[in-house]
């Protein structure tokens, strides 16, 4: 399907530089166009997508292109076919049409091509598969557009087919429904999921849990995650939650709120886990060290509604944890309790604008006083942080020196 001026190209061009590498590639014989993800989310009205391109040129033809234009390029994924193309100190993705000679399993072997419909056909589903050009031609092989308009994830010519290609694409069909998908999902796609989903393990962990954290912050969360437990996606590395309705009140909680979703804590409230269980979750996921620390802080640390509604409170524990740390509990325990707290978004505010105050003695002062045995100091020390926390951290330096 060819649709004429359909899309408004400015959405896309993020620098007028750009159009550099458009005439770069035609005055060497090639077509450039954008495609997937900056085609798709233009059309749904999206912001903040990869800006990913593709050519007939080969990658060697590409690089001789420009470099005839001045433009540096970079060999992101040669195996892929992908080059980029450093442009106002950003890298652009661009990758060379390519078809499918052969599939073995989960193996597919590709050659380069002019072929822009060959090189659809490769895609995974029908609303990545769609192109266009610098003028807003788009270029539509698999009715993506109809089934983006109409909410429809399906995956190009035969699920089975798309899946056994790279077994990731099941987690990328539940994300993509749960992105623009709209009434009962795609009945043959998720056959094909259902049916290969063990195959999921033959995939890196990694692969799949990033996957995941992408999937956990799309808008229709909560309904796609009943929809993976119920065909049991996930089993065999994350177990059925019987929280989702937490889910879908911390969902709401951060949208009111006018607030970023957050892959972690929407994980988090999916399992309300103890210390153990949240560590055993953060290494079967791989987090992050900075991930894993949150994550099981937030299962050993408690906050209750009156901690949260009050002001001196909220203030404590910001000096303990830290501004974002109390945030994030702060909406955790909102979504798990059910809690109602009027003007959420204001008292975030006030968090992020808090003047954390800093504890007026060091050790140092303690050994000024003729005090010496270090136990001794740090006893003295903690006794008089937490009476200088108590009194809401009006106590002045010679007032608690007056105590010792």
């Amino acid at each position: 399907m060819f649709k004429s001026n359909y899309l408004d190209t400015s959405k896309l061009l993020r620098t007028s530089h750009i159009v550099k590498l458009f005439n770069a590639v035609e005055d060497h014989g090639g077509i450039i166009r954008f495609v997937g993800g900056a085609v798709r989310d233009t059309i749904a009205g999206l912001s903040n997508f990869d800006l990913d391109l593709a050519t007939d040129l080969s990658p060697d033809e590409l690089v001789e292109a420009c470099q005839d234009y001045g433009l540096k390029t970079t060999p992101i994924g040669l195996k892929l076919g992908t080059i980029g193309v450093v442009i106002d100190n950003q890298i652009i993705e661009v990758s060379s049409l390519r078809r499918r000679i052969k599939t073995t399993g989960k193996q597919a072997e590709y050659e380069y091509t002019d072929d822009w419909s060959a090189d659809a056909s490769r895609r995974d589903l029908t609303i990545n598969a769609v192109y266009a050009d610098l003028d807003g031609n788009v270029f539509d092989y698999y009715d993506g557009i109809h089934d983006l308009e109409n909410g429809v994830i399906r995956f190009i010519g035969d699920p089975e087919e798309r899946i056994q290609e790279d077994y990731l694409r099941i987690m990328r069909f539940f994300r993509f429904y749960s992105l623009f998908g709209k009434g009962e999902p795609d009945t043959e796609s998720l056959a094909a999921c259902i049916k290969y989903k063990n195959k999921l393990r033959t995939v890196a962990i990694e692969r799949v849990r990033d996957e995941l954290f992408k999937l956990l912050v799309t808008p229709n969360i909560t309904q796609t995650m009943r929809l993976i437990y119920d065909n049991d996606i996930l089993s065999f590395f994350l177990p059925k939650s019987r929280h989702l309705d937490a889910l879908q009140r911390l969902t709401k909680v951060v949208e009111d709120a006018k607030y970023e979703g957050n892959f972690l804590r929407r994980l988090f409230v999916l399992y309300q886990p103890n210390a153990a269980f949240a560590e055993k979750i953060a290494n079967s996921l791989r987090l992050t060290k900075k991930q894993k620390e949150d994550f099981v802080r937030w299962a050993k640390i408690e906050l209750s509604e009156d901690n949260v509604l009050s002001a001196n409170d909220r203030l404590r524990f910001v000096y303990r944890y830290g501004k974002q740390f109390c945030i994030d509990k702060i909406l955790l325990t909102i979504a798990i309790h059910n809690l109602s707290v009027p003007n959420l978004n204001i008292l975030l505010k006030e968090i992020e604008n808090y003047i954390v105050p800093i504890f007026p003695l060091h050790g140092r002062d303690l050994v000024n006083l003729g005090i010496t045995d270090n136990r001794k100091i740090g006893q003295i020390l903690g006794f008089l942080e937490q009476r200088w926390m108590d009194s809401n951290f009006t106590l002045t330096r010679d007032e608690l020196l007056n105590e010792v």
